[in-house]
């Protein structure tokens, strides 16, 4: 795994990879017939805002509005809002009602884009959107970047069946799912169904545990045994991804904590048949170290 430096490096490293790849998108689809469309499904407050300290309260950042910070602090919702050419229409879905208020003052900004600014749960609204589309004059980009294992596999799988979408996928690789997967094989069940929600599956039970025959005084005794690693941990979602989609980069991106500890693995998926081939090269160059 390629290891990046922690300290906000991870966050802006994920963004300009997506970035990036709007740009390549909209350069691709510019002559295209049909509308596009960028979806953020956990928006924020349309910035990076440096999340409370364990170890103290937040500090306050100086010269905030000068230019170099207020770079630094874009947001992936901005930074879509920034690509040349424009979609043809901005989707931006936030649950909490403060952060609404924050991306509704970016119609004001970019009065001449066509942007919906949705107050609702992600899972429920993307679910919706997927579903009561009609995706064959439209196509679009999709980011979900949630806080944790917010994203359902139901949600990925409605985006898959769409035909239509690209979707960027910042999975919980190491600050959610690996902490889950318990050392002794004891996964409650609170744990072990929010592990099946975001696989859509139990085989994760087979895929990273193992039997494993233990003698002792009294004789001889199952247990189950950790096998997961990280790199099986992202090997299994890829998996998953390709059960359902007609494309997926074989090189999805972890992003490293200070301590050399995955984080998030930045993956990519392409639903349109016809376009995945592109994509996936476009995505996968992107990916790349």
């Amino acid at each position: 795994m390629a290891q990046l430096s922690f300290g906000g490096d991870w966050t802006k490293e994920k963004l300009e990879r997506v970035q990036k790849y709007l740009v390549a998108y909209r350069k691709v689809t510019k002559n295209q017939p049909f509308q596009t469309i960028y979806i953020d499904a956990f928006a924020g407050m349309g910035y990076c805002c440096p999340r409370q300290s364990a170890e103290g309260p937040m500090l306050t950042i100086p010269g905030f509005a000068e230019a170099e910070t207020q770079e630094f602090l874009k947001g992936s919702v901005r930074l879509a809002l920034e690509v040349e050419p424009p979609f043809s229409g901005y989707i931006f879905i936030e649950k909490d009602s403060t952060n609404c208020a924050e991306l509704s003052k970016l119609k004001q900004e970019f009065p001449d884009k066509q942007i919906s600014i949705i107050n609702e749960d992600a899972n429920r609204y993307v679910k919706h959107l997927c579903s009561g589309t009609n995706w064959r004059s439209r196509r679009a980009v999709m980011f979900l970047d949630p806080y944790g294992m917010q994203v359902s596999w139901d949600t990925v799988k409605s985006i898959s069946e769409t035909g239509a979408i690209d979707m960027w996928y910042l999975f919980p690789l190491g600050v959610a799912v690996s902490r889950l997967l318990k050392t002794d094989g004891v996964v409650e069940e609170p744990e072990a169904k929010r592990l099946d929600d975001v696989f859509g599956t139990k085989e994760w039970q087979d895929a990273f545990y193992e039997l494993r025959m233990e003698r002792n005084l009294f004789g001889e005794r199952a247990s189950l045994q950790k096998t997961a690693t990280f790199d099986s941990i992202s090997r299994f979602l890829i998996d998953r991804l390709e059960t359902i989609f007609p494309g997926v980069a074989k090189n999805p991106l972890p992003l490293f904590s200070s301590k050399n500890v995955p984080l998030y693995l930045l993956c990519f998926a392409a639903a349109n048949e016809r376009g995945a081939r592109i994509a996936i090269k476009i995505a996968q160059h992107i990916l790349r170290r």
